[in-house]
């Protein structure tokens, strides 16, 4: 029996030296150290030995015993370092190399151009504030005196969610929505800038872009006024050589109306490609708000008098920066906008 002990001892250690993983190492302990296994059986025999023979197999099983369990332990320690090195070294750091750059961001050149707006506007005391983009068509038309089947409701019938509420086609509601919380409060000062949507997609324009509508009211506020705000604006924009000059339009909630247009600030209003030979680029629409508009929203026109105009963000920014397509500040090709 001690010599069947000792094959099976050098069995289970070629087995240990042979493993490749710490399963078959367990594995291993259990064929031969288990209740029912291989060293376990052959104890069993140790009832029909001599009493001379079994203190000699004794020690000879628990010999085998020690000799296999330090086997594994040893086995498994190796197995584990071995792990743990490959790990380490597939992850090491080595701290003479140079340090991993990272990219930073940036700002949007329409975060940009709002951002600068806010700020000029906030130097000349006005509030900035903000309404909602799902609209009432009462605020989004006829608190701007655009009733119902109106005509210049065509150019802005866009995205309705219901029949009665639309994404917002311009942020002129929010100039309703101040007023009508003012409660025929003077001064009002404010510049409302933020996101709109109407049904346009080509070049220059996109079905979502941005505003930024001021509104003053005030007594005595004239047209003299506005324009002088006008060529603040324009100045500290677009360079202080800037010059502007109003052009009569039509819109339904001012009255009179202009657009607004600026000296070229390439070629100083000699004539080039970008103001089409003019001398003149048209950055924004602008006039005195419409009598019925303040009636609407608690203001009394014998009274009080105000100002309103409207900005393209986009276009501003495609002016600023020299970009010839509106869609390449929504296709957030980091080529582009690497370049801000």
């Amino acid at each position: 029996m001690i010599n069947k002990l000792n094959e099976l001892e050098k069995e289970a250690l070629a087995k240990i030296a042979a493993a490749e993983s710490i399963n078959e190492i367990n594995d291993i302990r259990i064929y031969y150290l288990g209740k029912k296994g291989e060293i376990t059986n052959i104890s069993k025999g140790m009832a029909s030995l001599s009493s001379e023979e079994k203190p000699l197999f004794g020690q000879a099983l628990n010999q085998a015993k020690v000799a296999i369990e330090e086997a594994i332990n040893a086995a498994i320690t190796n197995m584990e370092a071995q792990a743990l090195a490959a790990k380490l070294a597939a992850d090491s750091i080595d701290v003479t190399l140079p340090g991993k750059s990272f990219a930073y961001g940036s700002k949007h050149p329409i975060t940009r151009v709002i951002d600068e707006i806010k700020e000029i506007f906030m130097s000349m005391g006005y509030e900035v504030v903000e309404g909602p983009q799902i609209e009432t068509d009462y605020y989004n038309f006829e608190a701007l005196n655009l009733p119902k089947e109106h005509p210049a409701r065509d150019m802005q019938d866009s995205f309705y969610i219901t029949p009665e509420t639309l994404l917002r086609t311009h942020t002129s509601p929010v100039q309703a929505r101040t007023m009508e919380q003012k409660k025929g409060a003077v001064p009002v000062k404010v510049i409302c800038p933020g996101t709109v949507y109407r049904r346009d997609d080509d070049a220059t324009h996109s079905p979502e872009f941005h505003q930024a509508e001021g509104l003053v009211i005030d007594e005595n506020i004239t047209m003299a006024d506005l324009k002088g705000m006008l060529l603040t604006f324009a100045r500290q924009m677009f360079g202080a050589d800037r010059e502007i000059r109003l052009r009569p339009s039509y819109f339904p909630f001012t009255e009179p109306s202009a657009e607004v247009d600026i000296s070229c600030f390439v070629c100083g209003g000699k004539g080039c490609k970008l103001c089409k030979d003019t001398g003149w680029i048209e950055i924004l629409g602008s006039g005195m708000v419409h009598p019925r508009v303040l009636e609407m929203s608690g203001y009394d026109p014998e009274k009080v008098r105000g100002f309103a105009f409207g900005i393209g963000i986009e276009r501003i920014a495609m002016l600023k920066y020299g970009i010839n397509d509106i869609r390449a500040l929504f296709e957030n090709d980091e080529r582009f906008l690497k370049q801000f």
